[in-house]
C-alpha cells in the first residue's frame, strides 16, 4: 500500500500505535498501566479528588478509577482519605513516592514526546498542536 493509497485515518491511527507503543515502553521501569500513570498525572495537578471526580479527568467509568486508585494504592502511589468536607465521601491523593514516581514519569514521558515529535519542523510542531487541538474540541 502505497502513502496515497492509506486514508488519514489509517496514518491517523498507525502514529497513534506507535505513539502508544513508545509510550508504554517509556513507563517500564515503574511497572505502572499507562492508565494508571495518566491518573496519577491528574491527581499531581489537581490535587486530592473524590474518586468520581477523577474518573471524569480520565473519561472513564467510576468502577474502572476504582480498580486504577486500588493498583495505585496497592504500589503506595495514593492513599485514599475521608473528605473533610463530607465524613461519607473520599479523596484520593498521590503519597510522597506517588508525587516522585510521578515527576519521572512527567520527565520520561516529555523525553519520548521529544524523541517523538523531534522529526518535525517547529512550525510544523506547531500546526500539528494547532490541527489536533481543533479535533479534540469536536
Amino acid at each position: 500500500m502505497s502513502g496515497s493509497d492509506e486514508s488519514l485515518a489509517e496514518t491517523f491511527w498507525a502514529v497513534t500505535r506507535r505513539l502508544r507503543h513508545q509510550t508504554k515502553r517509556a513507563l517500564e521501569p515503574w511497572e505502572i498501566s499507562p492508565g494508571q500513570a495518566r491518573a496519577l498525572g491528574v491527581l499531581m495537578r489537581h490535587g486530592a479528588l473524590r474518586p468520581g471526580a477523577l474518573a471524569e479527568h480520565l473519561r472513564i467509568a467510576p468502577r474502572s478509577a476504582t480498580e486504577v486508585i486500588d493498583g495505585l494504592q496497592e504500589r503506595g502511589l495514593v492513599r485514599r482519605r475521608p473528605d473533610p468536607g463530607d465524613r461519607r465521601a473520599t479523596l484520593v491523593e498521590p503519597t510522597a513516592e506517588g508525587e516522585r514516581v510521578g515527576a519521572a514519569i512527567r520527565q520520561a514521558r516529555a523525553t519520548e514526546a521529544e524523541r517523538f515529535f523531534g522529526a518535525l519542523a517547529p512550525e510544523d510542531r506547531a500546526e500539528l498542536a494547532r490541527i489536533l487541538r481543533l479535533l479534540r474540541e469536536e
